[in-house]
C-alpha cells in the first residue's frame, strides 16, 4: 500500500493506483511506519508525499464507506484514532515534509496534502474537503486546514465541499507551487533538495516554533522566541555555518542535527 525511497530526500508513495490510492486501514497504517522510520534515520533530511497513478489520494476507502455506518462506535472511535494519530504525526512531523499533488486530492487525501508542510501542485490537479457531500464532516482536516488558510476560507471549503484548482489552491494559501504539466513530483524533489541545504536544526527549531506560536499570545510568544534565538547559538549547526560564510564556502552541516530543548 505504501512504497519508500530511501535516501536524504525520503520518498513516500501512497501505492494502490488501481483504487486511486485511498486511506485504507493497510495505508494508514503503512503511512504511520513510513514517517517513523524517516523520522529515525539521521540521513533523511526532507521526506516527499506523493501518490502513484493518477490521482495524489481519493480520500476514504470504498470499502470502509459501504459498512461505516454499521460499525460499532468502539470501531469507529479506533479508525478516527488511526487517521488521527496519521494526520497529527504528518503535521508535527520534526524534518520538512513536502506533498506532490500529481493528480486528485479529495477529503482525507486532501488533509494528507494540506499537512505536509508545502504542497506543490500538477497544473491539472485539484484538491477538495469534501466529506459534507455525503454526509461525513471533515473534522480531523479541520484541525489543519483553519491553520492554513484561516476561518472564512476554511468555512468556504468544508462548507461548499468544493474542488478547488491549482491556481485557485495557490491564491487560497493551501499550494506554495504549481509546476509543468506532469512534473509535480520533479518539482516537489528540487524543492527538497534545497531545504536539505539548510541548517537541520534550525530547520527543526523553526518548525517547533511555528507550531507553538498560533496557539500563544504575544508575550509568551515572544519569550518563546527569545529563548529559541539564544539557544540556536550554542549549536554546532550555526558554529558551522558562520565558519563556512567567511571561509566563503558550503556549510557542512551535521545531518542530525541537535535537538531543540524541551
Amino acid at each position: 500500500m505504501v512504497q519508500v525511497e530511501h535516501g536524504p530526500i525520503f520518498q513516500v508513495f501512497l501505492n494502490d493506483p488501481d483504487r486511486r490510492n485511498p486511506l485504507s486501514p493497510g495505508m494508514v497504517a503503512g503511512l504511520l511506519e513510513a514517517l517513523e522510520e524517516a523520522e529515525n534515520d539521521p540521513e533523511v533530511r526532507v521526506l516527499v508525499l506523493s501518490g502513484r497513478g493518477s490521482a495524489f489520494s481519493a480520500g476514504a476507502d470504498l470499502a470502509f464507506l459501504e459498512k461505516v455506518t454499521e460499525m460499532g462506535a468502539e470501531e469507529n472511535y479506533r479508525h478516527s484514532l488511526s487517521l488521527m494519530r496519521l494526520f497529527h504525526r504528518l503535521y508535527t512531523f520534526p524534518k520538512p515534509t513536502v506533498a506532490a499533488v500529481n493528480g486528485p486530492a479529495v477529503a482525507g487525501g486532501a488533509g494528507l496534502a494540506t499537512a505536509c508542510d508545502l504542497l506543490v501542485m500538477d497544473p491539472e490537479a485539484k484538491l477538495g474537503y469534501t466529506e459534507v457531500k455525503i454526509g461525513f464532516v471533515a473534522a480531523l482536516v479541520s484541525v489543519i486546514l483553519v491553520r492554513a488558510v484561516g476561518e472564512k476560507v476554511a468555512k468556504d471549503l468544508l462548507l461548499t465541499g468544493r474542488m478547488v484548482g491549482a491556481e485557485e489552491a495557490k491564491a487560497l494559501g493551501l499550494a506554495n507551487r504549481i509546476a509543468k504539466p506532469g512534473k509535480a513530483l520533479e518539482e516537489a524533489l528540487s524543492l527538497a533538495q534545497e531545504l536539505a541545504q539548510n541548517a537541520p536544526t534550525s530547520l527543526r527549531l523553526t518548525k517547533e516554533l511555528l507550531l507553538a506560536l498560533p496557539g500563544m499570545g504575544l508575550e509568551d510568544g515572544f519569550r518563546l522566541a527569545a529563548l529559541a534565538n539564544a539557544w540556536i547559538r550554542e549549536t554546532g549547526d550555526l558554529k558551522e555555518g558562520i565558519r563556512a560564510f567567511f571561509e566563503k564556502r558550503p556549510p557542512k552541516f551535521s545531518p542530525k542535527g541537535q535537538e531543540p530543548p524541551s
